[in-house]
């Protein structure tokens, strides 16, 4: 009988079940919508019990629409929303506080404290990361300082912090508390020279150690599965991005993707030392497998990209589903001259502005919900190019093609506006699933299902290529309007 690997997607707004062969290709696929908690203004929060619930529930569901037993699975792997943070109590596995989400922006005033001696680069050097609301560390830090009772139980090894594939693989094994490594890079908390915890960052953030988890590779068995898949091997863990990185086969420097989630993610492969950017780039780890070298990674992370989408439907109500929005934005035959800067939690790379906020710029009364719509898809794509601007500078290569996957990869109009604006050929993988993909890989690498990264690269297959059509002109001319709309997003909130 044929075996299988299995994948835990747990992303921002969802999380999926998917069961792959050994060719890559999906065998089945479970989803299911978790509820988005917003507090106050800037505050996103998670239910951790509704995300593992919604796990064992796609597991279950996936497993049961291709007819399969766990016996069917060789080994699973966990891909997961960076960043977003969570404290829960090691003896009833209870959260201490709902997850913070990696967009929440509830840590500006730490930022700001922190920054004050050395600027925001101050932890670049053994981080690679400036200082940002964005990554795990200062939520955590927060938690400590703002939960009842947390500092006490964390500094006792009571409490126990992780993103969330801590929380998947601590409860899918019954109390294996650890990460991977791309993970812990995220946390501004590693040192991502020597993937250790770094002592004087968790002296200066205040941070125990005791209530961290132990840093392991991407690909290595880090235990059996309890419940439902008893003795199912959990192999493999991955950020998501670095999952699709990994699932785009980007296996030697110079290679690049860019995935359309909620977010916006562009990494290219810089190979076995980091790349140190100047130009507003994060140097993150991209994967480390087994006991191999860590391969790392220049990345730019864009806040809001499908979560645009999202905001139409849910927020304005001008579509009813957000698959709705490439025919509505197909309606106009262009922007009609507006710009959508999806600021809503400030702006990331390469700009790293917490103060901007949304703007809609250049309405007249010709605009309606169709240059809307299309501003929206734009502006992801506008995002990416300045990101992969940036990237060609602090690299020095210039990249032949941009690989791209997520959900708004299935966007033709989307797709073939990024190759414009780029002025490069844009390539979408016949798997557009590339992160629970990289996971599954990670986690067969580990158990011998996949040999080898040649078995990854063999796999790797095109779907669709665009090139682009627009004139340097026409180009030149939107990207210097865009850059006027963005230019009045910035420090609008004091």
């Amino acid at each position: 009988m044929a075996k299988y690997v299995g994948a835990i997607d747990q992303g921002t707004t969802s999380t999926r079940f998917i069961v792959f062969d050994r060719d890559g290709e999906i065998i089945a696929l479970d989803q299911r919508e978790h509820a988005q908690i917003y507090p106050r203004p800037g505050w996103v929060e998670h239910d951790a019990n509704e995300i593992w619930r919604n796990t064992r529930l796609v597991i279950d569901g996936a497993l049961a629409k291709a007819a399969l037993a766990k016996a069917d699975l060789v080994a699973i792997g966990v891909t997961n929303q960076r960043e977003t943070t969570l404290l829960w109590d090691r003896k009833t596995g209870a959260p201490l506080y709902n997850a913070i989400v990696w967009m929440d922006t509830r840590t500006d005033q730490l930022v700001a404290r922190y920054s004050k001696d050395g600027g925001k680069d101050r932890l670049r050097a053994p981080t690679g990361l400036p200082l940002a609301t964005y990554f795990s560390g200062l939520k955590l830090a927060w938690l400590l300082e703002n939960v009842p009772g947390a500092r006490a139980k964390a500094e006792a090894g009571e409490a126990l912090f992780g993103t969330m594939d801590s929380w998947l693989i601590w409860n899918l094994t019954g109390g294996a508390h650890l990460t991977d490594a791309t993970n812990a890079s995220r946390t501004q908390l590693m040192n991502i020279e020597t993937l250790d915890w770094d002592d004087s960052i968790l002296e200066l953030f205040n941070i125990p150690r005791a209530c961290l988890p132990q840093i392991r590779s991407s690909s290595e068995v880090y235990g059996a599965c309890v419940g439902a898949l008893e003795g199912v091997p959990v192999a493999g863990a991955l950020g998501d991005q670095h999952g699709a990185l990994l699932g785009q086969a980007c296996l030697t420097p110079g290679e690049a993707k860019n995935t359309y989630g909620t977010g916006c993610f562009l990494l290219m492969n810089t190979g076995e030392r980091p790349c140190r950017s100047t130009r507003g780039l994060i140097t993150t780890l991209g994967y480390r497998l087994g006991e191999g070298k860590p391969v790392y990674a220049l990345e730019g992370s864009i806040a809001i990209a499908g979560a645009l989408v999202q905001w139409l439907r849910d927020n304005l109500g001008i579509i009813e589903r957000s698959s709705d929005v490439e025919a509505l934005a197909k309606s106009v035959e262009d922007n009609g001259d507006v710009y959508f800067v999806p600021a809503f939690s400030g702006l990331y790379a390469p700009r790293w502005q917490e103060r901007a906020r949304g703007v809609i710029a250049g309405l007249t009364r010709f605009s309606n919900k169709g240059h809307i719509a299309r501003a929206a898809l734009e502006a992801a794509a506008y995002q990416t190019r300045e990101v992969l601007a940036a990237m060609v500078e602090d690299s020095g290569v210039q990249i032949a093609e941009l690989r791209v996957d997520g959900g708004m990869a299935v966007n033709e109009l989307l797709m073939q506006f990024q190759a414009d604006i780029l002025g490069a050929p844009v390539v979408r993988p016949k798997c557009i699933e590339t992160t629970a993909l990289g996971a599954a890989y990670a986690a067969g690498l580990a158990v011998g299902y996949w040999k080898s990264v040649n078995d990854i690269a063999a796999n790797w297959r095109a779907d669709r290529r665009w090139r682009p059509q627009m004139i340097a002109g026409e180009r030149e001319r939107l990207v210097a309007s865009w850059e006027k709309a963005v230019a009045r997003s910035l420090d609008w909130k004091q």
